[in-house]
């Protein structure tokens, strides 16, 4: 509810998930906000910033951002990764007291917190409890995923960057897989959509040629069959002699189990009890095997197959999305504005303006919109089992940015 009364006392930001190559934008731009917002006005003495999220908030461990010159914010802005450190822990009851008793000792009234669908949770989660304990407390949600999958946004920080690494990464993989010809598997992040998969086709554009990769392309929200993979590839393979395949980790079957989850053994799940599928190459090895034991080259021979899981590199690469540092930027600038005009709390989401150019706006949602829920890529985005269509392609194209021109002879 905008103009409820503005509360007095200090601010507080955490970065919790996992970290991107802009989420330090977001945490600028809170400091930001609240510096010319509610520390100008005197409702806001201290901007504290949590180290490792809410773990570090439990237990003290506080840097003050009061104070900060701005030369030093600017080069923090552009540094990837977080920060402050980031965390994955989803607090219960108990939790939960800790972290209000926290807010106690240190008279925090205003509390931003940047990350993803988990994160809007715990943030939730906070702010309910709060509520319901009686106390006093303004709470934030500022987006961040490279999975690209928190509903309402159109995209979420994080992504663009993440997609732009994935395009060059599969454009200079694909010359590579022309130079030795065989069969390269690309493992790319994606628990339960596939926007960062798709990104990957992104590649094309880069050559210009026909023939470039990657040449097959599987996302979560189509049914992984080994039979028709097999058959794909197959068919790429016998026409160009090589095939390059983007493949994200949380590629699931018809009944909705990942593939993944399945082959690593003794896998180990993070406090939300997600397997964690991008620190395993389990799935690139099996696909690669499978490849190997059913299909034969003009020589009778396996084709020469290798497989990269690319894992959290994507997440940091330092060639972050024009696009992307400004609007992370802009949503924790947003979100302080938000609390300064009498918010009592919400999630920042991202709106593409219709038309063209391209533009983003910035709209508050209850977190209730968000927590613990998951977008999925459209089926207008999908072209049969293997691929994406050109609706994707100019979807994504604004916010990844001018790729390089590579040539061949």
């Amino acid at each position: 509810m905008a103009g409820a009364k503005l509360l007095t006392g200090n601010a507080v930001v955490g970065q919790s998930g996992g970290p991107t190559a802009v989420i330090n934008q977001s945490l600028v731009g809170v400091v930001e906000g609240v510096r010319s917002g509610l520390m100008a006005t005197g409702n806001v003495q201290k901007i504290f910033g949590m180290r490792h999220g809410v773990n570090g908030l439990t237990k003290g461990d506080l840097v003050d951002l009061s104070e900060v010159p701005q030369d030093r914010l600017e080069r923090i802005a552009n540094t990837p990764s977080a920060a402050l450190g980031s965390s994955r822990d989803k607090p219960d009851k108990d939790y939960c007291a800790k972290i209000l008793k926290a807010c106690e000792q240190h008279n925090i009234r205003y509390f931003f917190y940047a990350g993803g669908n988990d994160s809007s949770d715990t943030c939730r989660i906070v702010n309910e409890l709060a509520r319901s304990s009686g106390y006093e407390l303004r709470c934030f949600h500022v987006p961040k995923t490279v999975d690209n999958d928190l509903p309402v946004n159109d995209h979420t920080p994080g992504f663009p960057s993440a997609a732009r690494f994935v395009a060059t990464a599969f454009a200079a993989d694909n010359l590579d897989n022309r130079s030795l010809p065989g069969v390269k598997i690309n493992v790319i992040m994606g628990r339960h959509a596939g926007f960062l998969t798709a990104a990957s086709a992104l590649a094309r554009t880069v050559c210009g040629k026909d023939d470039d990769g990657p040449h097959l392309i599987y996302v979560p929200e189509v049914a992984f069959d080994t039979d028709q993979f097999i058959a794909d590839v197959e068919k790429i393979y016998s026409k160009l002699g090589r095939c390059q395949i983007a493949v994200s980790e949380g590629i699931q079957d018809a009944k909705g189990e990942a593939i993944g989850a399945k082959l690593i053994k003794n896998a180990q799940t993070d406090s939300h009890g997600n397997v964690q599928l991008s620190g395993s190459g389990a799935l690139g090895d099996q696909l690669s095997d499978l490849i190997k034991s059913k299909i034969k080259g003009k020589d009778g021979k396996p084709p020469r197959v290798r497989a990269d899981t690319f894992g959290y590199l994507q997440r940091c690469w330092p060639d972050a999305s024009v696009v992307d540092k400004q609007e992370a930027r802009e949503a924790g600038r947003v979100a302080a504005r938000a609390a300064a005009a009498g918010e009592l709390d919400g999630s920042i989401a991202l709106i593409r303006a219709p038309g063209t150019p391209y533009r983003c706006e910035y709209k508050r949602i209850e977190l209730t919109d968000v927590a613990a829920k998951t977008k999925h890529m459209p089926k207008e985005f999908l072209k049969g089992t293997n691929d994406v269509s050109q609706a994707f392609i100019d979807y994504v194209k604004p916010l990844v940015g001018a790729l390089p021109v590579f040539e061949r002879l």
